[in-house]
């Protein structure tokens, strides 16, 4: 369903390749990185908001519902307990009824990237 290409030469800078798509990640300096991307967790929440925008947009199109803009904060924290939390804030441009807000909430619990984070999935490792 997806695939990605990673290359790192040296240090923490990371050159991603997703189909014909160029990305950076790289750690913050404050972490020993030379903070030329986005770090793993922004990557993460990059992927959760982008799929959530994209989901809403694709079953608002297909309701006749016109949403305006989308705009979506995530944030990742973990506390010391080492317990770790999402949380995830959608603003609409336009006014839209609260049973159009409760089906749209019910819809983010649904979207693909939600339910990978939620359910978990199996990683299997290789070393060629």
């Amino acid at each position: 369903m997806a695939t990605i290409h990673l290359h790192n030469d040296a240090g923490y800078a990371q050159r991603i390749r997703a189909r014909t798509h160029q990305l950076q990640a790289d750690e913050p300096a404050s972490n020993g990185g030379t903070d030329t991307g986005a770090a793993p967790y922004e990557l993460l929440l990059a992927a959760l908001a982008a799929c959530t925008s994209l989901t809403l947009r694709m079953y608002a199109d297909r309701k006749g519902w016109d949403l305006g803009t989308i705009h979506i904060d995530a944030r990742f924290s973990r506390d010391d307990c080492g317990l770790e939390n999402i949380e995830r804030t959608v603003t609409f441009g336009n006014t839209l009824t609260p049973e159009q807000l409760t089906r749209l909430g019910e819809i983010c619990e649904k979207t693909p990237v939600t339910k990978t984070l939620r359910e978990g999935t199996p990683i299997r490792t290789a070393f060629v």
